[in-house]
């Protein structure tokens, strides 16, 4: 038990946040494992809202700070070469073209 009132308040705080910040990450859990899902049934118009969905969760949790940005990158990043290596026509991202490559290649 806290003995001072501002000890109180930030107890208080802090468990508030851990419950949203819980409550955060299992979404986007769920919303990454039902994109895998939904590319490896190989269903293009499932796997393109799945996988929309799952990136936005992914971005939003991180602009939040519950999860790390880079940990939210790489999470992206490995759920588009899945997406793109099963149904390449599924994403409208290309993968491997960057702006720095294409103005290289002009």
């Amino acid at each position: 038990m806290a003995n001072k009132r501002q000890s109180a308040k930030r107890s208080t705080q802090a468990n508030a946040r851990q419950e949203r910040n819980n409550s955060v990450k299992s979404a986007t859990k769920t919303a990454v494992k039902k994109a895998i899902e939904a590319v490896q049934t190989k269903d293009l118009n499932k796997a393109k809202e799945a996988y929309m969905m799952a990136v936005k969760a992914l971005s939003k949790a991180a602009s939040k700070g519950t999860i790390p940005k880079a940990r939210a990158s790489r999470k992206i990043s490995r759920l588009t070469i899945l997406a793109k290596k099963i149904l390449p026509d599924a994403l409208p991202i290309k993968t491997g073209t960057t702006s720095k490559a294409k103005a290289a290649a002009k």
